[in-house]
């Protein structure tokens, strides 16, 4: 079994304080919004911010989520969602090929086998559709932070596609995103040893620095960034 690492009340807490950085969320909720096709599933739904934003342009989508606690939460929340179902799943998951897309926004990072993890994505999703991911990017940046919620590893562009491809799935597209924020990570994380929460800091990065680099960004590819964003394609 797969097992999401990690203390969820610290997660839950993250996430909660992460909620009010919208632009950062609009702005990964528009990088995967090409791929979802009509019917996807997203592993790992937290709070359920993302399936709130992605449900709308779709006409059918599901939710899940591997915790408990969070689980009822994120049910009570999503209720009057008609077209949103939502599950408990943990990976590995067997079920039939039958969504057009799987998406997961830093979650993988949680996971010992990732490699399983994303077959089981890939098993979820018919031939020809995407596995869409994000991560958090680079091992340097690994710190209390990373430690508490329960991440495994970060990531390279080189070291996502390599699991990827390993679990039989076609790469795509692969970009590094938010380059000053992998900057501002570091500071705050490891040097300061803050945690990820709501406060000013976020506010003001969200609100000033992070519509400028996500307008610098879209006209040149950084080499480095805060998270690596992915597609790839289960082979027809």
């Amino acid at each position: 079994m797969a097992e999401i690492t990690g203390d969820q009340r610290v997660q839950s807490e993250v996430l909660e304080g992460l909620a009010t950085a919208v632009n950062h969320r609009t702005w990964f909720v528009e990088l995967a919004l090409p791929y979802l096709g009509e019917d996807p599933i997203e592993i790992g739904s937290g709070l359920g911010d993302y399936a709130l934003a992605w449900a709308p342009h779709v006409p059918k989508f599901t939710a899940t989520e591997a915790d408990p606690d969070r689980l009822v939460s994120l049910k009570e929340r999503l209720a009057d969602q008609p077209n949103i179902d939502v599950r408990q799943m943990l990976l590995p998951h067997f079920e039939p090929a039958e969504h057009s897309a799987a998406v997961s926004y830093n979650v993988l990072e949680h996971i010992d086998d990732h490699v399983g993890a994303l077959r089981s994505m890939r098993d979820l999703v018919r031939p020809g559709g995407a596995v869409i991911i994000i991560v958090p990017a680079f091992q340097f940046a690994m710190g209390p932070a990373d430690i508490a919620t329960g991440h495994v590893r970060r990531y390279t562009k080189k070291t996502l596609a390599g699991a990827m491809t390993e679990a039989g799935l076609t790469v795509e597209k692969i970009h590094y995103a938010n380059a000053l924020g992998l900057i501002g990570y570091f500071m705050a994380t490891k040097v300061f040893r803050l945690m990820p929460k709501e406060g000013p800091m976020v506010k003001v990065y969200d609100t000033l620095v992070l519509p400028a680099t996500k307008a610098a960004e879209q006209l040149v590819r950084p080499p480095f960034g805060q998270s690596v964003f992915a597609v790839a394609r289960v082979p027809s």
